[in-house]
């Protein structure tokens, strides 16, 4: 098995809100305070920032610092095209020209401080786009603003990667580019090197796709799997709970195809631990994938690409059962 490299959306170390405690479950942390805590996580070598809320080009330079203090690196930026009210009707495909080019200028300054903090990578999630109600979207317009906004940031700097996350919903009820084979189809459009997909695994379970599958297809695209989330729900909403802790054997699966298809990018912790301590939280992540890949390598590789030639759902499982039961 190869050696992964683990990174941490920096909100696991921070105070949490939802809905219904809009204050969030833990005390306020400063950004400086919060690196320091993912700073003491065995094995997490990197962490997500979120453009506007913990780095601009006014602090890019200060978050650097602390940042390299803490023993990291950045590894994604996320442009923030769905916090504020001025994407309710839609960000990079809104119909609105302004709301457009405001969404479009957003993603361009992610990229460049993206390539500046080291981490050539921006996470573009249309979390605004799609709507709720039947009649209320031209759908093809919709698809082709999409295009032509992830076409002109791509082109912006051809050295940093754009990464589409899909979600099939929320905060809107449908989602424009909500499940794998859409994006996909939008990528193929698009058309540039530099344009591909990120992973939550949590949302692909939320969205009933198969994780697993979605990675081999990636690979089939062209190595479009450009980063991964990792996070865990019972497939009816988008919990963030710790990886593994409910679809194990999916989980199982999916770390197999990373390993076979040669994916060497971040495995990225995209947890909310309302409750939980955060530092924990994250550790006992880290843990149970780490022991996961060590499960995996001890039925080998070459066993388990045997097993998935019989296509025998008792031979698979029998092979899961004894390696983490025996028996």
């Amino acid at each position: 098995m190869r050696e992964i490299k683990f990174s941490s959306g920096i909100h696991v170390f921070g105070n949490t809100s939802d809905r219904f405690v809009k204050d969030g479950y833990k005390e306020d942390k400063s950004l400086k305070e919060m690196i320091g805590l993912a700073g003491q996580v065995p094995d997490l070598e990197g962490i997500e920032l979120v453009e506007g809320w913990h780095v601009s080009t006014d602090n890019l330079k200060e978050v650097s610092g602390w940042v390299n203090e803490a023993g990291l690196v950045v590894t994604v930026v996320h442009p923030d095209l769905w916090t504020t009210k001025k994407w309710a009707s839609g960000a990079l495909a809104a119909s609105d020209k302004k709301t457009r080019e405001q969404a479009t200028g957003v993603v361009k300054n992610a990229m460049d401080m993206s390539e500046q903090l080291g981490a050539n990578l921006v996470d573009v999630w249309f979390g605004q786009d799609g709507w709720e109600y039947a009649f209320t979207q031209d759908y093809m317009k919709a698809w082709d603003l999409g295009a032509e906004a992830l076409a002109m940031v791509c082109d912006h700097n051809p050295n940093v990667r754009v990464g589409i996350e899909y979600k099939i919903k929320e905060p809107r009820v449908h989602m424009h580019f909500g499940t794998l084979g859409k994006v996909m189809l939008l990528v193929n459009e698009v058309n540039r090197p530099n344009l591909g997909i990120i992973i939550d695994f949590g949302h692909a379970f939320f969205g009933y796709e198969n994780a697993a599958q979605a990675i081999a297809i990636c690979k089939r695209a062209g190595n479009k799997l450009f980063h991964t989330h990792f996070n865990d729900n019972y497939r009816m909403w988008d919990d963030d709970m710790i990886p593994s802790s409910v679809n194990i054997i999916d989980y199982i699966e999916l770390l197999y195809w990373l390993e076979l298809t040669g994916y060497d990018g971040w495995y990225s912790l995209d947890i909310f631990p309302y409750r939980e301590d955060g530092v924990r939280a994250a550790n006992e992540s880290i843990r149970w994938l780490k022991s996961l890949r060590t499960l995996i390598a001890k039925i080998g590789m070459e066993k388990i690409q045997r097993t998935i030639k019989q296509e025998d759902a008792i031979e698979a499982l029998a092979l899961i059962r004894e390696a983490m039961l025996g028996g």
